[in-house]
């Protein structure tokens, strides 16, 4: 009898075991710049093993179990999505760590809108179809797992969470996923308006090149502010600027410090490629969270404050 897709994805992930448990083993701490989602928090225990924060993105939820392996009430959910993912000791069960998310979730005010386990959700179908991070960040056997999905509506703004908790060689892993509902934002700012805040401020930030959490490789929709800066050199020949990275508070400032200047020297290095702007007009530097628009107390804070910023010499 030839094996099932199902069997075969088991063999491949049981082969795939060994290149991950070194790095497995070796964390005993959160990965850099990660924290618990404020009045969420974590299993005793845990650490955070994936990270992820986007002002703007989609997340898939299931508000209810699948019917005849198809989703019944699958929802994209668009707006700030947070997505972090946790590994706790060998000890605790599956249903131990969902209950306790379950509960602090119900502490917050999110009203359920799904929990159920694995044949009850749609076993592995199911898990194809909400937001896992990678391996080895977060692990789903999907012969093995809880999920829960809650809403609420606070001070007029819409938000929803879900939690997905397995198990791999015996250790716990749990993903919780929050999309805060809202609309995207327009952060392109055009070449015209960056010659305006170069010439009255000497310097203009710019929220329309992305990142991804702790790295410094530019995101394809970074694409439009990167043709504005290199439309503003073309139209000034004689220009130079100062391409300045800036993050927020979150991990260790020499940590910072460099991931902010490897995003700026990434800028420079892709508008030299992509629009052919001479090395010698672009200059890089990275401040970490030394210069603060906003306060790092707050997520809206911490966002105005993770920017590169065009500085005029």
């Amino acid at each position: 009898m030839p094996f099932s897709c199902t069997i075969l994805r088991k063999l491949l992930l049981i082969a795939l075991l060994p290149l991950f448990a070194t790095e497995t083993l070796a964390q005993a701490r959160d990965v850099a710049g990660a924290r618990d989602y404020p009045g969420i928090g974590r299993f005793g225990g845990s650490v955070i093993t994936g990270y992820q924060v986007k002002d703007f993105d989609a997340a898939r939820f299931q508000a209810a179990p699948f019917k005849d392996g198809k989703p019944v009430d699958a929802r994209r959910l668009e707006g700030r999505i947070v997505r972090i993912a946790y590994r706790s000791n060998p000890g605790p069960s599956i249903l131990e760590v969902s209950r306790n998310f379950e509960a602090q979730l119900a502490k917050a005010g999110f009203e359920p809108l799904l929990f159920c386990d694995t044949d009850a959700c749609g076993g592995i179908p199911f898990t194809e179809n909400v937001d896992i991070l990678p391996i080895p960040q977060m692990w789903i056997d999907g012969f093995n797992y809880r999920y829960f999905a809650g809403h609420k509506v606070e001070g007029g703004r819409e938000t929803y969470a879900s939690v997905l908790v397995s198990e791999n060689n015996r250790e716990i892993y749990t993903q919780l996923v929050v999309a805060e509902l809202g609309a995207i934002k327009n952060k392109m700012v055009d070449a015209a308006a960056m010659q305006k805040g170069l010439g009255e401020a000497g310097h203009i930030a710019l929220y329309g090149i992305y990142f991804d959490t702790d790295k410094a490789v530019l995101k394809p929709e970074s694409q439009p502010t990167l043709a504005e800066i290199a439309k503003l050199l073309a139209g000034q020949p004689r220009l130079s600027v100062f391409i300045v990275g800036h993050t927020d508070n979150q991990g260790a400032y020499e940590y910072n410090v460099d991931l902010s200047r490897r995003r700026a020297e990434a800028v420079a290095a892709e508008l030299v490629r992509a629009y052919r702007i001479a090395p010698a007009r672009l200059r890089t530097a990275g401040v970490g969270f030394l210069a603060p628009v906003g306060s790092n107390a707050t997520d809206a804070g911490r966002a105005l404050n993770r920017r590169v910023e065009l500085v005029a010499p």
